[in-house]
């Protein structure tokens, strides 16, 4: 049986292949949070990982994906021939651009992909909500015509409460001052989406764990984390911090 790497009773990080790890330990988790190699470099490390979708089905029925457009496309069939159904998506807005290409707009974003499995109504979702600093609405009547994209609503009371749903465009700022890792996420990113998939005291499981923001960020909201990271050099690296208990 594969010993954890490093574990501090909230957090657990195991070393090597998600694959193998998963059916090993018959890991089951309430949100699956991860950032797959997306396959678009010559970079040693972005590699596609053949059947890490098989093994997200096998140990979660909700998943948020973090990739690009292009990696989504190329990868589609995998996806929903495995059942995976889409719910939504949001976009990560970064300060500071990633891409070197001068013949193209300059790319500030980054998209995750909300996935889940079997009847939406049996997985978790609780979308967070911020406070608004616009008008009040106070109290009124909500529903009836939505316009004809969207059919009619029933009609309800309502009172603003001076809180929104958080929008599907995040802003976050990058990692590069204490980046750990060449595509590591921040806090910033991860929160909400764990928030909004997972139950707190539930466990999130990261397949692809690189700089363990995505466990940091799972104990920092009050929930369990699993992470496994196939490079050694990497996961010493997320296994310092962890124990450190810093992250930006």
């Amino acid at each position: 049986m594969t010993e954890p790497y490093f574990d501090d009773g909230t957090v657990t990080l195991y070393h090597g292949d998600c694959r193998e790890i998963v059916p090993e330990l018959a890991i089951t988790a309430d949100l699956i949070v991860t950032d797959p190699p997306y396959g678009e470099t010559s970079l040693p490390w972005d590699r596609w990982v053949d059947e890490w979708l098989d093994t997200a089905v096998a140990a979660s029925r909700s998943m948020w994906c973090f990739g690009s457009m292009r990696m989504f496309l190329d990868w589609r069939d995998q996806f929903t021939g495995r059942g995976w159904k889409l719910s939504q998506d949001i976009v990560w807005e970064k300060p500071i651009g990633t891409s070197l290409a001068a013949d193209r707009f300059r790319r500030i974003h980054e998209h995750a992909l909300h996935w889940y499995q079997g009847a939406w109504a049996s997985v978790h979702h609780e979308t967070p909500r911020e406070a608004w600093h616009g008008a009040n609405n106070g109290r009124r009547s909500k529903g009836g015509s939505k316009g004809a994209h969207l059919g009619e609503a029933a009609t309800r009371q309502y009172a603003d409460d001076g809180m929104r749903l958080t929008r599907s465009i995040i802003k976050a700022a990058n990692m590069r001052q204490r980046s750990i890792h060449p595509t590591e996420k921040p806090v910033g990113i991860l929160d909400p989406l764990i928030r909004y998939g997972c139950p707190e005291g539930g466990v999130v499981l990261d397949l692809f764990a690189g700089s363990g923001s995505t466990l940091e960020a799972a104990r920092g909201s009050g929930r369990r984390a699993i992470g496994i990271e196939i490079d050694e050099q990497q996961i010493e690296k997320a296994a310092r911090r962890l124990a450190q208990g810093v992250l930006a």
